[in-house]
């Protein structure tokens, strides 16, 4: 889908990050349990794009499922090498990722940022990689409780992206996950206020680093603690284009209630 709809607003997409969960076997269970949730309640496939990023071992079988079935979900990868190929044990190329349909691959996450001492370098080098291999990085930024206090909410995800965005070309099209590494799994979300703030910045980066055009079709992501009861608040914000959901994704009616945020709660 693109990111841009016919009336140039840009498409809203909820992305669900499954993290190490999930095996291919109830990867399958669950893409089409959710599909049919999803069509039961009428849902408007072109309203919002759904993307799922399966664990490694599991996206051939999505794949083949999402082909099969003619479901309209986007697939992605969690993560990819700076490298392309060659002697590198247990790393995946964004062009294995590519020759099973991915659109999508998420850089820069928390998680590997703090348990792979991922630098802004890297990241800024894995989204080199992604693009080289026609996908799109949903690059992921955002502050510690440390760094909330003693640099504010927009410092360090503004710091994080515009090193992300380094040689990047102004017609490339990338996603912008925020997420406050203190909201993530803890229960407790940014206020959509915080959310949107933060967001706005991020877009303000954009226009600076690539140019207006970009920033005004790029779309930006909110993630940490995000569910069905919360997600009206941010999508109401108008630099919020969708959610990067974690835990909440791995639980059908709240993720097919958080995909349908239009329709629940008539935003």
């Amino acid at each position: 889908m693109a990111a841009v709809n016919a009336n140039g607003a840009r498409t809203p997409l909820i992305a669900g990050n499954w993290k190490m969960n999930l095996d291919h076997l109830q990867a399958v269970a669950f893409v089409q349990k959710l599909h049919w949730t999803l069509k039961d309640a009428k849902h408007d496939e072109d309203s919002v794009e759904v993307a799922v990023f399966p664990p490694f071992t599991d996206l051939r079988t999505v794949q083949t499922l999402l082909d099969a079935d003619k479901i309209p979900f986007a697939l992605g990868g969690q993560d990819l090498s700076t490298k392309d190929s060659g002697a590198y044990t247990g790393e995946i190329s964004g062009a294995f990722l590519s020759k099973l349909d991915c659109g999508y691959v998420i850089i820069g996450h928390s998680e590997r940022r703090e348990y792979h001492a991922e630098t802004d370098e890297i990241v800024a080098a894995k989204v080199q990689a992604a693009l080289r291999h026609g996908l799109v990085p949903v690059i992921c930024v955002g502050e510690t409780a440390e760094d909330l206090d003693k640099h504010g909410a927009s410092a360090v995800p503004v710091s994080q992206l515009k090193a992300a965005l380094e040689n990047v070309p102004a017609s490339a099209e990338v996603v912008v996950a925020y997420e406050p590494v203190w909201a993530i799994g803890s229960g407790q979300a940014a206020t959509a206020e915080q959310a949107q703030d933060v967001c706005a910045k991020l877009r303000d980066v954009l226009a600076a680093e690539l140019d207006a055009d970009a920033a005004a079709r790029t779309r930006i992501l909110y993630g940490g603690s995000v569910k069905a009861a919360n997600i009206a608040g941010f999508m109401r914000q108008p630099d919020v284009d969708g959610a990067l959901v974690g835990g909440a994704s791995l639980l059908i009616d709240e993720f097919s209630s958080i995909i349908r945020y239009q329709k629940h709660v008539g935003v």
